[in-house]
């Protein structure tokens, strides 16, 4: 089924100074948004395999996030307790 939209809410503990690495469960992302806590902080955001980073991101998140063309997965590095928290990913998968 292509063209699906889908939500992944998820909360997250991490260690700090640990990487982690927040998955999807879809093979092929068309676009994906990436959003943090209950403000839903703007992280990232794939579409049409461009990756684009909010002009005013979240200073936490500043240089610290990797994105995943193909699934959509989101790495942080140099994590620090603050990171610890719900990540919403809205997801279009299908072909490109």
């Amino acid at each position: 089924v292509f063209g699906v939209d889908t939500d992944a809410v998820q909360p997250v503990s991490v260690v700090e100074g640990k990487p982690i690495t927040l998955q999807t469960d879809v093979d092929t992302v068309k676009e994906i948004i990436w959003r943090f806590g209950e403000q839903g902080i703007f992280i990232v955001l794939l579409d049409a395999d461009q990756i684009s980073y909010p002009r005013d991101i979240d200073d936490r998140f500043k240089g610290r996030v990797q994105l995943d063309k193909q699934t959509g997965s989101l790495t942080i590095t140099n994590t620090t307790t603050t990171d610890s928290g719900f990540y919403e990913a809205r997801i279009t998968a299908g072909p490109k």
